[in-house]
């Protein structure tokens, strides 16, 4: 078996000719506390995630949602980069990086300093009206939520990995939604849910990075859905050589040159080490 050491310096020769895609998934951000699906901390088997047609089609789901999502975020949006973002942030700085593509919604890669990231996504950070498509700052619907529900009672609550919380019905019932200040109609967060399409053109945006990059670096994902692992598979149609960072097997591991089963915080700050990104 090749040791952990050996493989971190074959993927820092692979990086070093820079041009690298990053291809980020969940794993990336569970070292900030954030649960993974399906990754050691995952919870997908115990929650039922939000789809679109329930989101658009019912008041009470939203309600749900949105009284979730409200104890969720303090959570999420509490979270600071671990050493993995630190490390990709690194790598765009030292300009190996043709571009981030990332699957999560957290904005931690951002928050590390990374400036060409791509959300495949969305961001938790923004909010969408569904009428008038204006977006508006998290934070500011944040704000109007707690003063719709002064006293609201939240405890015990657990945090799933898509950003909200677990809630009994009761709490839920007594959960006040606000809407949009311009036009008045319905709130969503500015996240692709499930049911719900990528906007094509960004979908066009990263198939573009891939495409043009020398290699294609996937770090913390598990490529279980078409969403992330069509891009691998693009790669690998191209010829463009693949190396994957993650706790777990992978659905990208058959067309991948190199794969670590690593924590990723500490595999990404030894690359940065071995090629001087830090």
């Amino acid at each position: 078996m090749i040791s952990s050491t050996t493989k971190v310096a074959e993927l820092a020769g692979l990086v070093a000719r820079g041009g690298v895609a990053v291809l980020s998934g969940a794993g990336l951000s569970t070292e900030s506390g954030i649960p993974d699906y399906r990754g050691p901390t995952g919870r997908s088997r115990r929650a039922e995630p939000m789809t679109y047609q329930k989101f658009v089609g019912s008041a009470q789901a939203r309600q749900r949602y949105w009284a979730r999502s409200h104890v969720g975020w303090r959570h999420i949006g509490a979270a600071r980069p671990n050493a993995g973002h630190r490390a990709v942030a690194a790598l765009e700085r030292r300009g190996l990086l043709a571009g981030i593509v990332t699957q999560n919604v957290d904005g931690l890669h951002q928050a590390a300093g990374a400036r060409q990231v791509i959300e495949l996504h969305g961001g938790l950070d923004r909010v969408v009206c569904l009428s008038c498509r204006e977006r508006t700052p998290r934070a500011e619907l944040e704000r109007r939520l707690r003063e719709a529900n002064p006293g609201w009672d939240e405890a015990g609550a657990a945090i799933n990995p898509d950003g909200d919380a677990v809630l009994t019905d009761a709490q839920i019932a007594g959960f006040n939604l606000v809407d949009c200040t311009g036009c008045g109609g319905v709130l969503k967060p500015d996240v692709v849910f499930f049911g719900e399409n990528v906007p094509r053109p960004r979908v066009d945006e990263c198939f573009a990075v891939v495409g043009g990059a020398r290699a294609l670096l996937v770090l913390g994902s598990s490529l279980a859905i078409k969403s992330g692992l069509r891009f691998v598979t693009r790669a690998a149609e191209l010829g463009i050589p693949i190396a994957i960072v993650n706790q777990g097997p992978t659905g990208g591991d058959g067309d991948a040159a190199l794969t670590l089963d690593a924590p990723l915080g500490p595999t990404l700050t030894g690359l940065t080490a071995l090629l001087g990104a830090e």
